[in-house]
């Protein structure tokens, strides 16, 4: 017996341009481009999205579309299995995975819906609030621009843990790092938690110099600090420092977040919803993290990971990406305060309590 059928799926791209320059290590942007895929069922809608080229779009129109249309919208778990055997041949990782992403993440807002529960009582909450620590801190801000940002954290928002950007020019300007190092410690106080995040912008041994070099400003997080695919390279980064070595963003499947598990390359799994699968593949890279006592921390996107961070048990933190959070705001209507360093998921609202904004036609990216 099945339940109520999905009638359409359809994709908007929007392109929001940063208020500023940004930069890390290893890229730079102007702009950032989110594929929206709304799912309807007998007049209910259900909202997805990835951060990603057009070309998530148009897989999702190309491949996904069709195999969602009247599939169970109860069913989410099996629509997602239907979906991931259709991309066999464009690969799941990359744009194919965010758009698989994209999609699940619409489909449980949906089922949320149609059963008239927001989604992280459906999910099953472990957690009242979220604890998030704000992140940007872009190699391209001045000293001014920084230290503003921060204090928007730390005293206006009372987000007790903070992260910046390194490793600028691919680790090439080792100095500067340290400047902004000691910057943000002396900016933020004794008090508050200093992250950093090298994008994989270093070598194995550069990373540790660097970070010994930083011990006064007492860093407690090192996320990416050589590739995330050098699990040999993290591992030892990981048995040199005393801080907490973080990766996992670019993970699209259980068997990428088991492997960098089982080398014992991370003190915290890094899950991205948007990119390894949706809420269906992030409930289960979470329980591949807790098989190692692992806990696990959500890349970016704070909107669409609280709910499901909400109901995940060895959930440490979310990340409030400056990028992200503005996009969202702009892009959405049902955000959610940081203020006191937690989300809180609204309860009144079902799903995951977000709905496109009129704000976002001006956005809108004609394909």
């Amino acid at each position: 017996m099945t339940g109520p059928t999905i009638d359409t799926v359809r994709t908007t791209v929007y392109t929001v341009p940063t208020d500023l320059p940004e930069a890390d290590g290893t890229a730079s942007w102007t702009s950032t481009t989110v594929s929206v895929v709304t799912i309807a069922c007998d007049g209910v809608t259900g909202i997805g999205w990835t951060y990603g080229p057009t070309g998530c779009a148009s897989v999702v129109d190309d491949i996904l579309a069709e195999i969602v249309v009247g599939r169970d919208a109860l069913g989410v778990p099996g629509t997602w299995c239907a979906m991931q055997r259709a991309l066999r041949n464009a690969t799941r990782a990359g744009v194919a995975g965010y758009a698989l992403s994209a999609v699940d993440v619409a489909g449980w807002d949906l089922k949320a819906k149609l059963v008239g529960l927001p989604l992280a009582a459906l999910f099953g909450r472990v957690h009242d609030t979220v604890p998030v620590y704000g992140s940007g801190g872009f190699t391209t801000y001045t000293p001014d621009q920084l230290s503003e940002q921060l204090r928007t954290w730390v005293v206006d928002q009372a987000i007790p843990r903070v992260k910046i950007k390194i490793a600028q020019d691919w680790g090439g300007n080792e100095a500067r790092d340290l400047e902004r190092i000691t910057l943000a410690r002396d900016v933020v106080g004794p008090d508050c938690e200093v992250y950093v995040d090298a994008n994989g912008g270093y070598q194995v041994k550069q990373a540790i110099r660097l970070l010994r070099a930083a011990a006064s400003s007492n860093v407690t997080w090192f996320e990416e600090p050589v590739s995330s695919n050098d699990l040999a390279g993290l591992r030892t980064i990981r048995s040199a420092v005393d801080c907490d070595v973080a990766a996992g963003e670019y993970g699209s499947d259980i068997c990428y977040f088991q492997r960098m598990c089982s080398a014992g390359a991370v003190d915290c799994l890094q899950i991205d919803a948007t990119r390894c699968g949706g809420y269906t593949e992030w409930l289960r890279a979470a329980a591949v993290a807790a098989s190692h006592e692992l806990q696990v921390s959500g890349h970016c996107a704070p909107h669409l990971h609280a709910p499901v961070a909400a109901a995940t048990a060895n959930l440490r933190h979310l990340e409030w990406f400056h990028d992200h959070v503005r996009v969202e705001k702009l892009l959405f209507d049902g955000t959610l305060d940081p203020t006191g360093g937690y989300l809180t998921p609204d309860t009144g609202r079902l799903g995951h309590g977000l709905t496109v904004s009129d704000r976002a036609q001006s956005y809108r990216v004609a394909r």
